[in-house]
């Protein structure tokens, strides 16, 4: 369990020694451009240091803009937040990595990136098509690539220089630990589902043991009905300790040691977002002991993400 007074400020060490992942992290993954740039801004603003996008959310440039006006009114520069974007599916083949990497900087308009992350193991069909599918809508998949080969090319970004950190996303135990053994830049990050429902808690071990950040997404369960969110245990413990049901949830995922994402989209609701603090011993054994067990995206079955409409 981690033991820290101000979570608002804790940073986890990457295992290459290139610096720090702020613990509380911004997601993107944003339909609509204009709350995408306004959100974007107000995280920042709000105190968040850590931005996570993707090719696949196809809103880098709006991200960018948002990051630009915030980092303006923050008075702080490119250098004082930590940017990480993923590598899509389709482009998991060897030759089209790098061209990927440079087109994600691009539209971030920056020259270099703290993390790059494989969206999800899965090699779909090369091609512009994001998400390809035969005549009757399976997945076309990309079988004469393996993830080690997606890997190899990742550590040459490494090598370039403009790329400090690479890591894995929604990935599970035993492919990692293959990705690890075989990894001659092991991976810095992996990017999973968690959350009191789902604590993938061996997961989280085999990544301490390892020196790899584990990072939460969807740590309030997605804000599904009848979710975590909703949990009496959780509901129990927020009006005991006068904090509201997230702020106790993404307490508990800090307090245990992961980095994560959330995505408020709202000055109020980044606010409430980042003003966290350390849970009392039994909060934090009451939410560790929760029972329930569900995943709410089956990426980690598919490669296709259950929460980004198709065809964006």
């Amino acid at each position: 369990m981690l033991e820290a007074t101000d979570f608002r400020s804790t940073k986890i060490p990457l295992n290459n020694g290139v610096g720090h992942m702020p613990a509380l992290g911004f997601g993107t993954l944003i339909p609509d451009p204009t709350i995408t740039i306004s959100a974007t801004k107000d995280a920042l603003v709000a105190g968040f240091r850590q931005f996570d996008c993707a090719e696949r959310y196809r809103n880098e440039r709006e991200v960018a803009q948002g990051l630009q006006a915030g980092l303006a009114v923050a008075g702080i520069g490119r250098k004082d937040i930590f940017l990480a974007t993923k590598l899509w599916n389709t482009n998991h083949r060897p030759e089209r990595v790098e061209p990927a990497f440079e087109a994600s900087l691009n539209r971030l308009q920056v020259d270099y990136l703290d993390l790059y992350l494989s969206h999800t193991p899965f090699a779909f069909q090369p091609g512009d098509e994001q998400d390809p599918r035969d005549q009757d809508g399976n997945v076309i998949y990309d079988h004469g690539i393996t993830l080690l080969d997606t890997w190899r090319a990742m550590e040459n970004l490494v090598d370039s220089g403009n790329c400090r950190a690479i890591g894995l996303g929604d990935i599970g135990q035993k492919e990692l630990q293959l990705v690890y053994e075989a990894a001659r830049i092991k991976p810095a990050v992996i990017q999973v589902e968690s959350h009191p429902y789902l604590p993938e808690t061996e997961l989280l071990e085999f990544c301490k043991e390892k020196g790899i950040v584990f990072l939460a997404f969807a740590p309030l369960g997605h804000g599904m009905k009848s979710g975590p969110l909703e949990d009496p245990v959780i509901a129990a413990v927020a009006k005991r300790i006068g904090k509201t049901p997230a702020q106790v949830m993404l307490a508990w995922a800090i307090q245990r040691g992961t980095a994560l994402l959330t995505t408020p989209k709202s000055k109020a609701h980044a606010q409430e977002n980042f003003e966290i603090s350390p849970l009392p011993q039994d909060a934090f054994d009451e939410i560790t002991g929760i029972q329930i067990r569900e995943r709410y995206n089956t990426v980690v079955k598919t490669g296709s993400p259950g929460f980004i409409p198709r065809g964006r």
